[in-house]
């Protein structure tokens, strides 16, 4: 896929910051990865710091910085984190530093959380733009779920119960998107992005040449 475009950054502007969360096998996960490519250099993931394991295939420092326990309550003592959340047996939080040295920038920022460290993020930067993602049916979801072989049957059904909990807060966030079509999703996710820069702040910001050249004459 080729890009479409960059994010308001690129003229100096301060980049959009969007909350993408979805519960566990819906999918999320592969539509950002898919956005990300579809939608252009200026839209950037947030890597996220979390206790847990690294799965097969993970690197550190790609999916996740991955950190003990010891490390994590450091920085959080040092208010390193813009959110963060315990998840099943793990905790995962934002860097604070860094979503805002790529805002600042201009970059556009994606943040794949939960509910939860959406409600501390949009706490603090009530700007966020927030994106939930839900599975066409309990059904599919448990499927996708199970498709992934990395858990038991009685892990499955732990996520189940999690990922109805989860699905209750979609009201907390600014669009829904329903994966049942893959293609369909990441284009509504992507329509997401693109309206939010074709707003008039970025487009004066990004256009400021363009639209001195219209109006030169102009008065």
């Amino acid at each position: 896929m080729s890009g479409e475009g960059t994010g308001a950054g690129q003229e100096g502007g301060r980049g959009t910051l969007y909350i993408i969360s979805a519960p566990s096998g819906a999918g999320k996960t592969s539509l950002v990865s898919a956005l990300l490519e579809k939608s252009g250099e200026g839209l950037a993931l947030s890597i996220s710091h979390t206790t847990r394991q690294p799965r097969s295939g993970e690197v550190n420092g790609r999916e996740y910085y991955f950190v003990d326990s010891e490390a994590f309550g450091k920085m959080i003592d040092a208010g390193a984190f813009l959110e963060h959340a315990q998840v099943f047996d793990n905790f995962y939080g934002t860097s604070r530093p860094g979503v805002e040295a790529q805002l600042s920038a201009g970059q556009d920022v994606i943040l794949e959380i939960d509910w939860q460290g959406a409600r501390q993020v949009r706490k603090a930067l009530p700007e966020a733009v927030g994106i939930f993602i839900l599975p066409p049916s309990r059904k599919a979801l448990e499927e996708r779920l199970r498709d992934r072989k990395q858990d038991d049957d009685e892990i499955i059904a732990r996520r189940m119960r999690a990922a109805v909990s989860e699905m209750t807060h979609y009201r907390e966030y600014d669009y829904l998107v329903i994966n049942d079509d893959f293609e369909v999703a990441l284009e509504e996710l992507a329509a997401v992005v693109r309206c939010r820069r074709l707003r008039l702040p970025v487009q004066e910001q990004r256009q400021a040449g363009l639209l001195a050249a219209l109006l030169e004459s102009a008065g």
